[in-house]
């Protein structure tokens, strides 16, 4: 892997396409620009710490990720707002505490998320291509409905390895 890439893990050790933080952060900055928003230290900051998470997040482990960065509580929930706005990061409902945040799957690539119902936990992972081609096809039958389809997602529910014994 080159220098300056992050690599995504669906948290089972297997590890999709690194994002490359260079064209991440090139990406940004358009998006940014086409808003009429400044690319500030703060923004830079929550992305950077996006990239490195191996999941979404939570904004106090954003926060604690970012401590080197001098990342403000205020200041980072506005701005994962303001990223969430333009199609930087997208927010991640899994029903818990606290929202969870990644950077938008336009910018990672297509994925899914095992969501533990005991800890809140959100872990990445990718399905095969015979289920995203199944989607496909439900996809057409909800278009000849009538239904305008934007994205999907594919949650499964369960228990993460450290709380599964906790039953």
């Amino acid at each position: 892997m080159s220098e300056g890439s992050v690599v995504e893990t669906d948290g089972s050790g297997s590890h999709p396409d690194p994002v490359d933080l260079e064209d991440l952060h090139v990406t940004v900055g358009r998006r940014l620009r086409a808003a009429s928003m400044r690319y500030s230290r703060s923004r830079f900051s929550v992305v950077e710490v996006l990239a490195a998470g191996c999941r979404p997040l939570t904004l106090p482990e954003i926060l604690s990720a970012g401590d080197g960065y001098g990342l403000a509580q205020s200041s980072a929930y506005r701005n994962l707002g303001e990223l969430v706005e333009v199609g930087v990061v997208r927010r991640v409902e899994a029903g818990y505490d606290h929202s969870r945040f990644e950077l938008h799957e336009s910018l990672t690539g297509h994925h899914h998320h095992l969501v533990c119902v005991e800890c809140g936990r959100v872990d990445d992972f990718e399905v095969p291509d015979e289920f995203e081609a199944g989607i496909e096809g439900l996809v057409g039958e909800a278009v000849a409905r009538g239904f305008s389809v934007e994205s999907h997602r594919f949650d499964m529910l369960g228990r993460c390895s450290s709380c599964h014994g906790n039953v």
